[in-house]
């Protein structure tokens, strides 16, 4: 089997033809051949995957994955249609197809036997929710909210508008919602605006002056309250791993990283941080990080430093579930400057474990494989093995 070994940016000058190639020594050899090995995670090297061919794609259709089903939403159709596919045989006839209304956007997640369909409209805001049965695709119930996932409970909030980056924070009431019906269970104000994570069972919403409470997502019972420090909340910051928060934020000696037991939300621990750009993820019970000089992990316990990967900063992280469970999908360039090799981070650091060919676009991660489109009318999806 084929091995491609990533050497990073630097190539190297072209050597002058009159010379002889330099001799390199056995004990070098042995040496490049065992960090090759540590880079793709094993003697056998990475493997070149064999597609599974997905459904017809239309040029300006939506693809999303939800749970196990693979999603196709066509809005130019007449009217526009949502049709849902098997993610583990994707080239099966549909499970089901329905018709739906025309929107800018769509975004997608399961709460327990419901699928959640978001409509945005031009402005990149929440326009409706649509709660559908995941095994006909017939609308159970419609709220005119943005409605989340907190594990198997539903939840409507309403977000503050912004072309830029929808989401990133929400306004007026949180409302858990009845999955059967749809109706209003029980409601919580939020004073000017939040971030709102939604985690199984649970719900984070820290306020803009730092409040943080910790809600049950079945009842709205505060579980929990605190005070975080000044910090650019969002999406990615606080993020949760179990029953751990870890926050970004300034500090007088620069950024740092506090990490906080829930539901108390007490400090426990603090780690410098280096400045810049700074990417927080859950990384299989840990927090994975991505800065200017590669990627690393932390428990989120202890703040200890799990692993480190320098060339990690080079690999772009797959879209996959907004909250993961299963290890980070990441892609490289191969040395040919063409194809892209697959890596998994998890506990153990990062796998090499694929080598997809060159062409494919729009890769992200659903179900256990990686869905791209490779140029044609349909979509491919890899199946990756277990790290």
């Amino acid at each position: 089997m084929s091995v491609l070994i990533e050497l990073g940016d630097d190539r190297g000058a072209p050597r002058d033809e009159r010379r002889p190639p330099p001799q390199v020594s056995r004990r070098w050899r042995v040496a490049l051949l065992l960090v090759a090995c540590a880079l793709l995670g094993g003697a056998a090297g990475p493997a070149y995957l064999t597609p599974q061919v997905g459904p017809a794609v239309p040029a300006g259709a939506t693809v999303l994955g939800a749970g196990p089903l693979l999603l196709v939403v066509d809005p130019d159709a007449n009217p526009p249609t949502l049709s849902a596919y098997d993610s583990a045989a994707p080239n099966g006839p549909h499970r089901w197809r329905v018709t739906v209304p025309w929107a800018a956007g769509w975004f997608a997640e399961v709460a327990g036997e419901l699928l959640l369909l978001v409509e945005r409209d031009q402005t990149s805001g929440a326009r409706v929710t649509t709660a559908r049965s995941m095994r006909s695709g017939e609308p159970v119930w419609r709220r005119p909210e943005r409605v989340v996932a907190a594990g198997d409970a539903p939840v409507a909030v309403s977000e503050v508008r912004s072309a830029s980056a929808p989401g990133r924070r929400v306004e007026g009431t949180v409302h858990g919602v009845d999955p059967a019906t749809g109706a209003t269970r029980w409601s919580v104000p939020v004073p000017s605006t939040a971030v709102l994570r939604a985690l199984p069972g649970r719900l984070l919403l820290v306020q803009d002056d730092g409040l943080a409470r910790l809600l049950d997502a079945r009842d709205g019972t505060e579980r929990g309250r605190g005070r975080l420090p000044p910090a650019d909340y969002g999406p990615d910051n606080p993020q949760v791993v179990g029953e751990h928060l870890v926050l970004r934020h300034p500090s007088g000696s620069g950024p740092a990283l506090t990490g906080y037991d829930l539901p108390a939300l007490a400090p426990r621990w603090r780690l410098p941080v280096e400045p810049g750009e700074l990417t927080l993820r859950p990384c299989q019970g840990l927090i994975c990080g991505q800065d200017e000089q590669g990627r690393w992990a932390i428990d989120a316990g202890t703040g200890a430093r799990r692993w480190t990967w320098p060339a990690g900063a080079r690999w772009r992280t797959v879209p996959g579930p907004r909250v993961p469970t299963e290890p980070l999908v990441v892609l490289g360039m191969a040395a040919d400057g063409k194809r892209s090799l697959v890596a998994t981070v998890g506990r153990d650091g990062h796998r090499v474990s694929a080598v997809l060919p060159a062409g494919l676009t729009d890769c992200r991660w659903v179900g256990s494989a990686l869905l791209c489109r490779d140029g044609t009318a349909r979509v491919t999806l890899w199946t990756l093995a277990a790290p």
